[in-house]
């Protein structure tokens, strides 16, 4: 009789795969047992959406194409703006986490035990795309509910959207990342990660830039958001993308690229 077949030992690409699911299971659950973060951070840019579309939406809609008031208008002006501020709101969370994790030991003890090294980031950044993306479907359907619409976009167009809001959060995450590693406590986190939610105000989500100041116009062309916002709205509403596109992915790659290599760099380094 043959002897039985020694099973099959796992490989490194395997054991990555499993250790880093393990970890998006951790946070997951820790986002559902403490959901008053999430749901704080959730609320600010909903409540922005209401605020400008029902008090200042018919003196800000005046600024849209020249003519008088036109809520609706505004309505599509500002719902691709507030998505994009959704995930920067919501990834302050993430910071907030991957801080409490290195100030209260658990980074630590993971480094002790026989798990994959990038399983402990991977978990924390498929977490918060994941949340971020299921906050951007809340956002969208609570613009859907007061009158926002996209009637000619099509399936590609549609799909391009949801990559680039995909793509956002992934690079905003990496830097959320980076800003929890680098930060003494949660507090800090929460307050070093604040220009993620001012940006967008800073940026062409509620009015134009031609609108602005000529010493402001800058201050808004040249960041993140504004790219990103200017694209979604041409993917959904047919306006004008031009160079934002090019622009906006260019962002997204950077910011990638510079999260990781941060975080990566900050949760490697031997503790003191």
């Amino acid at each position: 009789m043959s002897a039985p077949l020694a099973p099959a030992r796992p490989t490194r690409i395997s054991l990555a795969v499993r250790d880093s699911n393990t970890m998006l299971r951790r946070n997951l659950l820790h986002a559902r047992r403490y959901p008053s973060l999430t749901l704080n951070l959730l609320l600010t840019p909903i409540m922005l959406l209401l605020l400008f579309v029902y008090i200042f939406g018919d003196a800000m809609s005046s600024g849209i194409g020249g003519g008088g008031p036109d809520r609706s208008a505004y309505i599509a002006y500002v719902v691709p703006g507030l998505l994009l501020m959704t995930i920067g709101s919501t990834v302050i969370g993430t910071a907030v986490s991957v801080s409490t994790d290195m100030t209260e030991g658990i980074i630590a003890r993971f480094r002790t035990m026989a798990i994959h090294r990038g399983s402990v980031l991977v978990g924390h950044v498929v977490g918060s795309v994941l949340q971020s993306i299921m906050s951007v479907v809340l956002v969208g359907a609570v613009g859907v509910a007061i009158g926002f619409r996209s009637t000619d976009a099509t399936a590609l167009e549609w799909l391009a959207a949801f990559g680039l809001l995909v793509l956002f959060a992934l690079a905003l995450t990496w830097i959320a990342v980076g800003m929890g590693m680098a930060s003494p406590n949660a507090e800090a986190a929460s307050n070093n990660a604040t220009p993620l939610i001012l940006l967008p105000l800073l940026s062409s989500a509620f009015t134009p830039i031609h609108s602005m100041p000529g010493w402001f116009r800058p201050i808004a062309e040249y960041q993140p958001f504004t790219p990103a916002i200017e694209t979604l709205r041409g993917l959904l509403l047919g306006t004008e993308i031009g160079h934002n596109g090019w622009l906006a992915i260019a962002w997204c790659l950077g910011l990638a690229v510079l999260g990781y290599f941060w975080s990566t760099s900050k949760f490697n380094r031997d503790p003191k």
